[in-house]
């Protein structure tokens, strides 16, 4: 990239209307993480019984049943509890908001104070730590929020719990489906291409899974994505040797 084109971009992140455009983003979730973790999860753990199946010399049959029962149950699970966390976060934003108010009514001068000191461990002082001080515990809201997000570190607008919980059931199942769709091909490739196949496919998921994840995160793609193809490999990787030791398990006399 020429330094004229690096030089164009600058500007263009830094105009009025892109900068109001981040601000306004950074309090807004875009729910990468829930999509991210509903991905992952649901091709690791499918692959995971594929791999194992197969390192037992189990039929594809039994891959089959097993993989798109976990695909439905742990997906629909992973669902509720990403919900559950989400709708609880939204309850402790909305305790700690009552709480503010309440210390806000019996001791003003206090939290003045501790807003005070919020801005002073930022590097503020004197006179413009005064003003700050002022402006903000001027506005009512303004000063909660303040207290929320700098005193307790929580943040003002959590994920919607359903949103959160559908795109992780969402990521889950279309993830999830790829290691198990191409064992309905057994019957013409044979137990051990299928797997191969399967293998291949669960691969190339994980590196689009680390590709996405990289162009959202401004991450060199190929990094991300080998990142995450060599931490859903070592998963299936240990699937599948659990699967070669049980297999001794169950053949033993």
């Amino acid at each position: 990239m020429s330094h004229q084109s690096e030089s164009e971009d600058f500007g263009e992140e830094h105009t009025e209307e892109s900068i109001a455009h981040r601000i306004a983003a950074a309090t807004q979730h875009n729910y990468l993480g829930d999509f991210l973790l509903g991905a992952v999860d649901g091709t690791v753990t499918t692959f995971a019984i594929v791999a194992g199946v197969a390192g037992a010399g189990l039929s594809a049959g039994v891959a089959v049943v097993l993989g798109l029962a976990n695909v439905l149950a742990d997906g629909f699970s992973m669902a509720v509890g990403n919900y559950l966390k989400t709708k609880s976060e939204h309850e402790l934003v909305a305790r700690a908001r009552q709480r503010e108010e309440r210390h806000i009514d019996r001791d003003p001068a206090a939290e003045r104070a501790e807003v005070r000191e919020i801005f002073k461990t930022k590097g503020f002082e004197g006179t413009l730590l005064e003003q700050i001080t002022e402006t903000i515990t001027e506005d009512r809201e303004q000063w909660v929020d303040t207290m929320i997000t700098d005193e307790l570190g929580l943040q003002l607008q959590p994920p919607i719990p359903w949103k959160a919980g559908f795109v992780t059931f969402a990521a889950f199942l279309l993830a999830g489906l790829i290691p198990v769709l191409p064992l309905f091909l057994s019957p013409w490739l044979g137990l051990s291409r299928t797997f191969t196949v399967s293998a291949a496919a669960t691969a190339f998921t994980f590196a689009l899974i680390g590709v996405i994840n990289g162009r959202f995160t401004h991450r060199p793609l190929l990094g991300s994505a080998g990142e995450t193809l060599l931490i859903g490999g070592g998963a299936a990787a240990l699937a599948y040797f659990m699967g070669v030791v049980l297999k001794g398990l169950i053949e033993m006399p």
